[in-house]
């Protein structure tokens, strides 16, 4: 079943992916534009994985979500503390918010930091709900008859704070940004080497549908072409150590490498970043300096990277 959600300008559509569980993807996943998902079991019970970045597009996934079930739902599981996953928790107002116990500390920290990234994006009237409850490894919920096992992809991945959504019965896993399809992985905040870690934690489930945190649904592809980018990414990082290269000059001669015609693929070079800190000696996750290549990368780009939200 596949139905475009209200005010096409939103760009989203959701697809039933198993018997009453729903993949919400908005646009072509570029930059803010992530995917959400809902569970909705028996009782009326129901589970929606991550919000949305502005106030119109949360109007329209609260809108699609109440088409779909007969009440809000009574649970959100936010996959990490980035605004484009948690910025419309507020208008979910009856869910317990979810979260790794990070996330929650992450977002507050962060406030509404992304918004100006992108001061040209109208992001509406935004309020940030933390999340209410936490937990630190693993969470087992119950919706209705549904089981969705969370657990946290660490020490750090795409974040440090990632939940992956494992819905074992129905073999969908729900991957948050460990995942993307179609456009460039992100680790900036993570580790390249965690990113692989998590890769081979999350295709050991056996997942038949994997849902990214942006761009199309697809199966266990999506980890294998992951994969593929982030041990390029490291392999390149040695030879550019090597070679003497900056991340930037490095980024400048590399080409698009296995995955090309990617989204966003100005993200190579806070990548390569991320990279040359750990072979430095970088523990996992350790903070880099956001703002600083944020510029880089626009300078790489030849502007600021795209933001359709």
């Amino acid at each position: 079943m596949t139905a475009t959600a209200p005010e096409s300008a939103v760009r989203a559509v959701t697809t039933e992916i198993a018997d009453n569980v729903y993949a919400y993807v908005q646009g072509d996943g570029g930059w803010c534009l992530n995917n959400a998902g809902l569970i909705a079991g028996g009782n009326g019970q129901s589970l929606l994985v991550d919000t949305v970045a502005t106030e119109r597009r949360a109007r329209a996934l609260r809108a699609e979500v109440l088409r779909l079930v007969p009440r809000p739902p009574r649970a959100l599981v936010n996959t990490h503390f980035h605004g484009d996953h948690t910025f419309g928790n507020h208008l979910f107002p009856e869910a317990v918010v979810i979260a790794h116990e990070q996330t929650r500390a992450m977002m507050d920290l962060a406030g509404l930091h992304l918004t100006g990234l992108w001061p040209d994006v109208c992001w509406g009237d935004l309020e940030l709900t933390l999340p209410d409850v936490t937990y630190r490894d693993a969470l087992t919920l119950h919706i209705g008859g549904v089981r969705a096992e969370l657990f946290h992809a660490g020490p750090a991945a795409h974040t440090t704070n990632d939940t992956a959504v494992w819905l074992p019965e129905q073999r969908v896993l729900f991957a948050g940004d460990l995942v993307m399809s179609g456009t460039a992985p992100f680790c900036l905040m993570g580790s390249v080497s965690g990113s692989l870690a998590a890769m081979e934690r999350l295709r050991a489930l056996g997942a038949e549908t994997v849902v990214p945190g942006h761009g199309p649904v697809g199966g266990p592809e999506l980890i294998d072409a992951n994969v593929a980018y982030f041990r390029w990414i490291a392999e390149l990082a040695e030879r550019g150590v090597e070679a003497g290269l900056t991340p930037l000059e490095l980024a400048a001669e590399a080409g698009e490498g296995p995955l090309e015609g990617l989204l966003d693929a100005e993200r190579l070079v806070p990548n390569l970043h991320r990279a040359y800190a750990e072979l430095a000696g970088a523990a996992p996750g350790e903070p880099l300096d956001v703002g600083a290549l944020f510029q880089e990368m626009a300078e790489f780009n030849g502007g600021l990277p795209a933001c359709h939200a």
